[in-house]
């Protein structure tokens, strides 16, 4: 039986309205004005993926936390094992933005990364 999605396309500002329609493996997207909108609903009905933006602790910082994100995007369905993965870990200031945090999350090839400076905390 075939399901049907109804999306607002999210890859530019147009918001096209999709209808996507699964059938087994058949996949077939209306409503997109360009390819790019089509290649989205498609991902979106077979796997899809959200990036990932959170904090982890830091450990000798000016902070206590740091803003991460993910260098690609993560399957929808892992995000909250990503969450629970990044729990443990724990920078050590200084850090760069760029800078990986964690390498290859639950074996996705998709490291965390520094979105900000973390400077050592000033002891005076």
């Amino acid at each position: 039986m075939p399901e049907t999605l109804n999306l607002t396309c999210i890859v530019c500002p147009r918001g096209c309205r999709l209808t996507v329609v699964k059938d087994g493996d058949a996949v077939s997207v209306s409503g997109h004005a360009c390819p790019r909108g089509e290649a989205y609903g498609r991902q979106e009905a077979v796997c899809p993926l959200r990036s990932l933006t959170t904090t982890v602790r830091a450990d000798g910082g000016a902070r206590p936390r740091l803003a991460v994100r993910s260098s690609a995007d993560l399957p929808l369905s892992r995000l909250l094992d990503a969450m629970a993965a990044l729990d443990g870990v724990v920078v050590r200031a200084p850090v760069r933005a760029g800078d990986v945090v964690a390498r290859d999350i639950l074996g996705l090839g998709v490291d965390m990364l520094a979105t900000d400076n973390l400077e050592e905390a000033r002891h005076e």
